[in-house]
């Protein structure tokens, strides 16, 4: 059955926590897609994940790009899976895939301090109860690790 977590975003930004879990599915062998519906986030994603570390980059190829299929990471607007991943990011109100069931993982990740954000993690949180999938909550603590709320 498909995972599904809320990343509840309070201490840090996306920009410092996404690269973080990229890393962690790609250690595990997973396969990624990044998606939101805004095209300025997938430029500065884009940008961000070759330059974030001083010692790496994360491997990524971005929506329109003929190789796509090829990249490890796909960043992309679109609800297809580019690149065959078996775990899906979903930033900046993406809306749940239509069948989750094709994926090990859904990670929807939510700015803490936006209120239309939270709005829509509430409604994604029902959405995902009332067709009975698993969901678990998670929030950072002081220390920066992620701890299960729910």
């Amino acid at each position: 059955m498909t995972e599904i977590l809320f990343y509840h975003l309070q201490r840090q930004p996306l920009e410092k926590v996404l690269p973080q879990l990229l890393e962690k599915s790609l250690e595990r062998r997973w396969r990624v897609c990044v998606q939101t519906p805004k095209a300025e986030r997938i430029e500065k994603l884009d940008e961000h994940l070759w330059t974030y570390s001083e010692g790496g980059f994360l491997p990524h190829g971005i929506e329109g790009q003929a190789d796509l299929a090829d990249e490890p990471i796909a960043l992309t607007q679109a609800d297809d899976n580019p690149n065959g991943a078996t775990v899906r990011f979903l930033v900046d109100g993406a809306p749940l895939p239509d069948a989750p069931e094709n994926y090990q993982r859904i990670v929807l990740m939510f700015d803490g301090y936006d209120e239309e954000a939270l709005a829509a993690a509430r409604s994604n949180w029902k959405e995902v109860r009332v067709r009975g999938l698993d969901a678990t909550y998670w929030q950072q603590n002081d220390e920066g690790r992620w701890e299960k709320k729910a």
